[in-house]
């Protein structure tokens, strides 16, 4: 897969700011990370703020575009379309979860007021989404009526704990400190099996 040169920044500075954070990563580092020389990463960004806030809206661009596919799909049920939207949040958030290790960071330590407001506002959007098909259940009387916002919540903290801490993690699945739960596609399968399975216990009327 051909990887254009910004989307290559892009990446070396997700490594970087997980690893060391915003403030202890200079231009510098990212240029060297990514084999570039440092003109090129401010032609692209201008500078590290600018590339903070594309690497936010470059990641969370694929989401929304997939959670608008999810919600345009006629031949799902609105339980089948959150569903889908729990195998991709699971998925997408193990497989980059240095990128959702960046983003937590940014939201408890909320240092740069603009970079701050322009992630709550990514997350809006993606969350009024899958509020909406939550809703439209509800509507339908498929849905018992829940609290849509704090479904979401529920669905991503489940996510997002798991995450935190590989050693915390293999202590819940009692684990040597050893074993790698986010490689592993039975401990993926086990959390989208128990979301499901919560999820479905919470909306479904019977």
């Amino acid at each position: 897969m051909i990887i254009d040169k910004k989307e290559h920044i892009i990446n070396a500075a997700i490594e970087l700011f997980a690893e060391k954070g915003f403030e202890g990563t200079s231009i510098r580092d990212l240029a060297a990370k990514a084999d570039v020389n440092i003109a090129m990463v401010n032609y692209y960004f201008g500078s590290k703020d600018k590339l903070f806030e594309a690497l936010i809206e470059h990641k969370a661009s694929y989401m929304r575009e997939r959670l608008e596919e999810i919600t345009a799909d006629k031949s799902k049920s609105d339980i089948e379309k959150l569903d889908v939207v729990i195998e991709t949040y699971v998925n997408r958030i193990l497989s980059q979860r240095y990128y959702h290790r960046i983003i937590h960071q940014e939201i408890m330590l909320k240092q740069r007021e603009e970079v701050h407001n322009n992630i709550i506002s990514i997350f809006s959007k993606n969350t009024e989404i899958i509020k909406n098909i939550i809703e439209h259940g509800i509507r339908k009387k498929v849905f018992k009526k829940v609290d849509p916002e704090l479904t979401f919540a529920t669905i991503l903290g489940t996510i997002n704990q798991v995450t935190l801490s590989k050693s915390l993690c293999n202590q819940l699945m009692n684990k040597d400190k050893n074993f790698n739960p986010y490689n592993d596609e039975n401990f993926k399968k086990r959390i989208i099996t128990h979301l499901k399975q919560l999820i479905h216990s919470l909306l479904i009327q019977h």
